[in-house]
């Protein structure tokens, strides 16, 4: 499992339409512009795993994040999630 700041194929999008968007890069699963409106997190894993942190997931909400998009590379889940940059400076 791997979380990190910053190819997506069937996708789950909250924010946007859930039609594929233009990648940056094979390495940044969303659209260049949510960088300038959000602080991003890329969290990949096995989709068994997935499975396993509802509990993970739920405390990331509780914290202000925001399930962006979940996609599948492969064997490998990627899901984004996203809070605005306005939000981060919320107490």
């Amino acid at each position: 499992m791997t979380i990190c700041p910053a190819t997506a194929g069937k996708q789950n999008s909250a924010y946007g339409p859930t039609a594929l968007l233009p990648m940056s890069s094979p390495s940044r699963p969303y659209p260049a512009q949510w960088e300038q409106v959000a602080d991003l997190r890329v969290f990949r894993t096995t989709s068994q795993e997935w499975e396993k942190l509802i509990g993970w997931r739920a405390d990331m909400r509780k914290r202000g994040w925001k399930l962006l998009r979940v996609a599948s590379e492969g064997s490998e889940m990627v899901a984004v999630f996203g809070r605005t940059k306005g939000e981060r400076a919320s107490p």
